[in-house]
């Protein structure tokens, strides 16, 4: 006898999964408190399994293209599930080269957010390199108001942040409510390494972005991001000369 996959969640979890699309942020709320409960021990394939069979064409993963890790794992759940991109206009060649490839080769649809304004428009505005003079304020223009249209059809999102990545990050967990955007959050990898990412990418042949193997362990926009150095966090690539560890979509 074949087991559904929501027979499998059910059995192995204990989680029902119910039909988003008839249910008001009270309930979803509930849900993701439920989920994040009794999935926090679940493996990432399950985690995206029960999210994409909840949220269905309401659910969207965000990927900065560092790699294609949760896309990969997301699309073994659902056919041309959805996957958004912040194109701030500053990113490497090698980042948009990987979302191309991976547009390419999964069976995904890549959504690709941009900005209101263009970097020309944003320095005749603010002035030249704001990312150096305001990096704050660059974030939010280039990465989180585009973030907050994107998201707003949707009843929940997918990241691929991890516990390990930050002081701030530990304990991140598998699902809970993003009260601030009033959506369910899920990140499936919270609790892998950066070894299992790069375990899970070889072993299933998953595009990774080149400038990993130049020494970024985390990408953002090319003015904002370096290669880490041997004993550094993998985040201590990022706004290396600022006082800033977050961009401003995941606080």
């Amino acid at each position: 006898m074949t087991v559904t996959p929501e027979a499998a969640l059910r059995a192995r979890y204990g989680i029902a999964v119910a039909d988003a699309r008839l249910l008001g942020k009270a309930e979803l709320e509930l849900i993701a408190e439920d989920a994040g409960r009794r999935l926090a021990e679940a493996r990432a394939i399950d985690i995206l399994t029960w999210a994409t069979l909840t949220f269905g064409e309401h659910l969207v993963v965000a990927s900065s293209m560092a790699d294609g890790v949760v896309a990969h794992l997301a699309s073994r759940t659902r056919a041309r599930v959805k996957v958004a991109f912040l194109d701030t206009g500053l990113h490497f060649a090698e980042t948009i080269g990987t979302r191309d490839a991976l547009a390419a080769t999964l069976d995904i649809e890549i959504i690709n957010a941009t900005p209101e304004i263009t970097v020309d428009e944003q320095a005749q505005t603010f002035g030249p390199a704001l990312w150096a003079s305001d990096p704050d304020r660059c974030c939010q223009i280039r990465k989180v108001a585009p973030l907050e249209r994107v998201l707003a059809p949707f009843h929940a999102w997918v990241t691929g942040i991890r516990g390990d990545e930050t002081a701030a990050r530990v304990g991140t967990p598998v699902v809970h409510w993003d009260a601030r955007r009033g959506m369910v959050k899920v990140n499936p990898i919270a609790r892998w390494s950066g070894v299992e990412v790069e375990s899970y990418a070889a072993r299933n042949a998953v595009l990774v972005n080149p400038l990993r193997q130049l020494g970024f362990a985390s990408i953002g926009c090319a003015p904002c991001t370096r290669p880490v150095r041997p004993g550094e966090s993998s985040r201590a690539g990022r706004w290396a000369d600022a006082d800033k560890s977050e961009c401003g979509i995941h606080v």
